[in-house]
Parts: C-alpha cells; structure tokens; sequence
C-alpha cells in the first residue's frame, strides 16, 4: 500500500478490517510523519510507546474478528482533554507539569471503540485566541503557504485557532483525525483555515468531564477530520450522555455516517441577510457558489432574518471572558500546577498567576472580574445574557418557519500570517469568529466544510447551523457541499526541510 497517511480515517478503518494493514503499520507512518513534521510545532507531547502498545492490541482483536468502530485509527488529542498518566497543559505554563490521574469521558469513549493516541495537539492557551499564537509553547505554523507569483512566499500562515494543532496536524496528514474544542468558533475557524472539517455538535451532545474548562456554558467538544464521512464517524464515538457532566444531555446518538449520501432535495436552506458582513467579495462568492451547490442538489433556498446578530460579538466577548474569570480562578498554585513563592498567600498567588498566565489570558481574566464586579454585573454581563436569549431566539423562529439549516461562509477572510492580526489591537483578532460565535451563543450545531481555494492559494470554508440535536442534517448537507465543491489537494511536506 501506498502511504497509509494519506488514506482517510474511513479508508484506514476499511483497509484495517480488509487486513490490508496493520494497526502497527498505520501508527508507525504516522509517528515517522509527527517526527518529520516539528517545524509545524503541532503537537505538545508525543506518545509513540503508548500509540504503538495500543496498535499491537487492535492488531491482536482485529485478527480475532473483534474490532472495534475505531480499531486501530490513530488520532491526535488537543492538549486540552485531560488524559491518564500524559502531561496536559491547556497549551499554559500554569499547566506545565500537570500529569492527570483521570480520562475526559470524550477521550475514554475513543479509547472504549479502539482509537489510539498519537499525543497532545497544541493550542491557543486556555483556548483563548483565533490562530494559534497564544500558545506558552510556540505557536502553530499551519502545513498551508500563500501564493506568491509561480510559487509560495516565506511567511508563516496560522492554522485559527484555538484547535490550531488539531486543524494542523490533520491538514498535515500528521493524524487520521483530531479532537478539538469550540467556545466561539475553535473548530469551525482552524477547519475553514486548513481545508478541513470541523464540527461543533450541539451544546450537550459531547461530555465536558475532564477537558479543561474555558467558558463553561459556551465549550463543546467535537472532531476535526479531513472529510465529512470522517467526522461523522468519530463524532458518534466522542458522543453520549455522562452523567459526571450536568450539561450532559440524555438522548440518543444516532449513526451519523448513516446520514452520508443522504437525498437533500427538498431541505429548505436558510440565507440569513445579516451575514453580509465583514467578508469581502471572494467571500460573497463562495457563500453564493454554496447556495448554488445545495440548490443544484435539490434543496430549497430561502432568505431569512437573523436581526440580532450584529450583537453577538460584543455579547460573546463579555460571556466567555466573565466565565473564563471564574474558572481560571482555580488556577493560584495552591493545589496542583505552577506555584511561585511569594511573602504571604496573596503574593504567591499573584506572582504564580502573573508567570503562569499569558498576555490574552490576563487580558480576558481581567475583561470577565471587570464586568462581573459589583455596579458593573448587571450593566453588562446581565444585558449580554439578554442579547444571548434574543439570538438564540432568532434561529428557534427561523426553524420554527421551516427553515432546516442556515448557510454562511465560516470565516471573514482566508488564514492570515503569524504577527499580522491582533498585535496593536485585540478586537481585530476578535472579529475573526464573527460568523461562528451565534452559534455557540444558541447552543446550536454548526459544521464547517471547505469551498475551495482563494485568490492567494489557501483554502476556504462554508459554515452549515443546524437546529439542536439535528447532526444528522448537517452531515448529509456538508457531504452534498464537499461533493460539488472542487477537491482540494492538501499541501506537499515542504515542513520536512524546514530549519
């Protein structure tokens, strides 16, 4: 067989079964391309010895006629799931050394359906950032390179964030699939970015137990692969109830790779007219091109409204600070992680959390105390929570009109170079989850899918929000999308001569 990295997790799993290859064959062309692929900086830690330990059991079960749903497929885990007995860092030096002794459900539920563990991904810290360089560790350079005349210029082009080392490492071919979390966009974002897709299931559908917790009524976990069918597959493994989480919904998980293929004709697809903004022409295009994509197959198109999303951002970045607040409270070197020694308790506390917390997440902390603090709570955090109820409103009215999915483009604009956003001024870094975080704000399930490449040679994505619990619809729209959409070919290990 040709090179097993290239195939796609549903290809992989096929061959498997097929004993076509080998687990161990399949973990060890991976390993080999992790080992050739540090300039990326995708992953933080790497777990050969345990990847390989597990291949040889799915080697052993697969030959006993015993496999699993996920028997044997290597997969990357964003540094943000805590995993038994390997460092989990939240990509923070408050983090550094922190080895749980507990599985996120999520993660175990992989393991339960025969998935392996490649290592842990890196990501913006805490999950606070849109492109990867927030990391302690170094940021992310993304396996994709701007056009520039007949070829490619040397700028380093980030991967979104915060799942940047998922998104990466999978557009990389470092892994079949990845795990990743999505507050505000984090899935949806870095999949658009890299040319692969990401889905952000409804809030409740995934467990949060053991992954470390940035904005508790906004995260959700969920898959970054690089086809549709791909993750639908591993999305039916990292769902179910838990009842360890009480945001844990109890409903049934249905096959969604069932839903692959699946006729769309007749689905009424909704085109919201506030979404014409902060993209430019080539992204009006590829939203246009979308339309004429699910119309081509069989669906409806339909203008709706969704009159307040121009709140959501401003909204978003007043909740997700003032929960990061109160869960990054935890975090004072009393327990467990960084401890700096100070004259008395506060003085430890402050100086750990000064040394231990990076530049944007002070800056959120300090957002979330602000507008949480007695005279302020209600001026802003309260009014936030009433633009949330109205926006969540705005999508329960489209459906509730028929409306099965709404379609957007996922991002503003295609990747950016590292040190271009952000620098001078946050909220231009901020207005990159402009098309993303309704979703979160509604507790919807929202897919993006790639479109195709731009003007500058990097890729492109289209966004489908889906009503709550309704992955299935998505799924079946996403892969209409990518089979009209021209394939993209993913980028040539130019990482392996790098310095």
């Amino acid at each position: 067989m040709s090179d097993p990295t290239h195939l796609s997790l549903a290809e992989a799993r096929d061959a498997l079964v097929a004993k076509k290859l080998s687990a161990t064959e399949l973990t060890k062309a991976h390993i080999e391309a992790i080992e050739k692929a540090r300039a990326l900086n995708a992953f933080l830690t790497e777990t050969p010895e345990l990847a390989l330990e597990a291949a040889r059991d799915s080697d052993a079960r697969i030959a006993r006629g015993e496999a699993r749903p996920l028997e044997g497929l290597p997969l990357g885990i964003k540094d943000l799931y805590c995993t038994k007995g390997v460092r989990t860092t939240a990509a923070s030096r408050i983090l550094d050394d922190f080895t749980p002794t507990y599985e996120s459900t999520v993660s175990a539920n992989l393991w339960r359906d025969g998935a392996l563990m490649l290592g842990k991904l890196n990501l913006d810290e805490f999950a606070m950032g849109s492109s990867n360089e927030t990391s302690a560790f170094g940021p992310v350079v993304s396996p994709w390179r701007r056009k520039k005349g007949d070829g490619f210029d040397d700028a380093k082009i980030v991967p979104g964030g915060s799942s940047g080392g998922s998104s990466a490492a999978v557009a990389a071919r470092l892994a079949l699939g990845a795990t990743a979390t999505d507050t505000g966009g984090s899935i949806r974002q870095p999949a658009a970015f890299t040319g692969t897709v990401g889905i952000k299931p409804t809030y409740g559908r995934c467990s949060r137990w053991g992954i470390v917790a940035f904005a508790s009524s906004l995260d959700q976990a969920g898959p970054i692969t690089r086809t549709v069918r791909d993750a639908a597959i591993m999305l039916r493994s990292m769902a179910g109830h838990d009842p360890k989480d009480t945001t844990s919904v109890d409903a049934p998980v249905p096959d969604y790779e069932a839903a692959i293929g699946a006729s769309v004709k007749g689905r009424r697809i909704g085109i919201p007219k506030e979404y014409r903004i902060g993209g430019g022409a080539e992204i009006d295009a590829l939203w246009d091109q979308g339309v004429a994509w699910l119309r081509d197959a069989g669906a409806e198109i339909v203008e709706i409204s969704l009159p307040h999303t121009r709140f959501a951002l401003p909204a978003y970045y007043i909740i997700a600070p003032a929960e990061a607040s109160s869960n990054l409270a935890r975090y004072d070197g009393v327990r467990y992680g960084l401890r700096e020694k100070g004259r008395d308790i506060a003085d430890m506390y402050e100086k750990t959390r000064a040394k231990g917390f990076g530049a944007e997440v002070r800056r959120r902390v300090m957002i979330g105390a602000y507008v949480l603090s007695h005279g302020y709570y209600d001026a802003y955090y309260v009014r936030a929570q009433k633009i949330r109820s109205l926006i969540k409103r705005d999508f329960d009215e489209a459906f509730a009109a028929g409306v099965d999915a709404v379609l957007t483009p996922a991002t503003p604009s295609t990747a950016f170079a590292q040190g271009e956003k952000g620098a001078a001024d946050p909220v231009e870094m901020y207005l990159n989850d402009i098309f993303t975080v309704t979703v979160n704000m509604a507790g919807l399930p929202g897919i993006a899918v790639p479109g195709g490449l731009g003007a500058d040679g990097l890729p492109l994505g289209l966004q489908l929000i889906g009503r709550p619990f309704d992955e299935a619809t998505l799924f079946s729209l996403a892969a209409a999308l990518e089979s009209a959409a021209p394939k993209i070919e993913f980028p040539q290990p130019w990482w392996t001569e790098a310095k």
